[in-house]
């Protein structure tokens, strides 16, 4: 893994999306190559905004050659993603793979 996990505020809606985004872009600049897991622990409050977001974000690593790990996501984001048919685009890395990339921190 490049770097420190991304922890996500515990807020990611519409309102607060633009400034999530810059903050994972900034992230996603440093992980060249490696592996950026993106830590939802403390994500309580989300709506379809943050499912753009992350595959916003999906998108751009997967063009950046950077593999996107999801850790801690909320029940209620990866119920909007099977609501929305992208939970398999969101699924997260194998729990060991998530698990790794945040202990090897």
């Amino acid at each position: 893994m490049s770097g420190k996990p991304f922890a996500l505020p515990a807020e990611v809606t519409m309102a607060q999306g633009a400034s999530v985004l810059r903050g994972i872009e900034a992230a996603l600049a440093s992980a060249d190559g490696g592996t950026l897991c993106l830590d939802g622990s403390e994500l309580v409050e989300v709506d379809s905004a943050a499912i753009a977001l992350l595959l916003h974000v999906r998108r751009l690593a997967q063009a950046k050659g950077v593999t996107l790990a999801l850790h801690a996501m909320p029940r209620k984001l990866t119920d909007l993603a099977a609501l929305y048919g992208v939970d398999e685009l969101l699924s997260t890395a194998s729990p060991s793979n998530a698990a790794a990339a945040v202990s090897s921190t």
